[in-house]
């Protein structure tokens, strides 16, 4: 863990911009035609799940997590998570991550769902979604398709397409 004076908190609307900066720092321009953040496109990430974390003023690290629909029913879909590239390796996504996890579980969510490298997210407990089993709206390695059941047994219920929940106007 970390020895930095690091502070973990929800994410705050002044936070956005300096959020937006450390996303385009970390994957540029290409981030918008990942199958990722079209799920989360124009959907506003959960608030109660979605933290930034900080160091003094600096912005260092954000994780957002988004309500969306697999299979029918309702799970989240974590991402994106961000570390400033100055501060990695300091435990501050693991730091966020089991903070974002805490909060699912106790806002009574069952499934959280992502796309990411497996080796770094099997050790919070996700595992591939098998094949075919749960469709994401564009291309994605299935190696890379994730999900952490935080209920026991759900994910083997869940079938079809994974879609995004458009706010009501």
């Amino acid at each position: 863990m970390t020895s930095l004076p690091l502070t973990i908190r929800h994410e705050l609307p002044a936070d956005a911009a300096a959020i937006e900066r450390l996303h385009e720092r970390a994957f540029g321009p290409g981030r918008f035609a990942r199958t990722a953040f079209r799920l989360r496109e124009g959907v506003p990430p959960d608030p109660a799940l979605t933290f930034a974390a900080h160091v003094g003023t600096f912005l260092v690290g954000s994780i957002r997590v988004t309500p969306v629909m697999a299979g029918g029913q309702a799970a989240l879909m974590l991402g994106p998570l961000t570390v400033d590239p100055a501060f990695e390796g300091r435990g501050i996504g693991a730091a966020l991550m089991n903070r974002s996890i805490e909060a699912a579980r106790a806002h009574q969510h069952d499934l959280i769902m992502l796309v990411g490298d497996a080796p770094y997210y099997a050790r919070f407990g996700f595992r591939v979604v098998p094949p075919g089993q749960l469709v994401l709206p564009g291309p994605a390695d299935p190696a890379r398709f994730l999900a952490l059941e935080l209920v026991e047994g759900v994910l083997a219920q869940r079938r079809g397409a994974v879609t995004a929940i458009k706010p009501s106007a």
